[in-house]
């Protein structure tokens, strides 16, 4: 399942370093995550970096893009291809 940044974001930028897929970027008003970029870390580490960081838990997952395990790794297997 693809993370998402909700509207409690100070904009701190922590988050954006952290991402290995590069998924985080500036949205209007709060940072956002790209679904087709984030694989919650799964391929690089055990758990998603950015959650870690965040000074406010603004970063959850995001239903609208549940995803299994396996759909992560082959999405981690294909940003890797690119």
């Amino acid at each position: 399942m693809a993370l998402k940044i909700i509207d409690t974001c100070i904009n701190c930028d922590a988050c954006i370093a952290e991402c290995p897929n590069d998924a985080i970027s500036e949205g209007d008003t709060i940072y956002v995550i790209a679904a087709d970029r984030c694989t919650e870390c799964v391929g690089h580490f055990d758990d998603p970096q950015c959650i870690g960081v965040c000074p406010v838990d603004c970063i959850v997952k995001d239903p609208a893009h549940a995803e299994t395990p396996a759909q992560l790794q082959a999405k981690f297997e294909r940003l890797q291809a690119a």
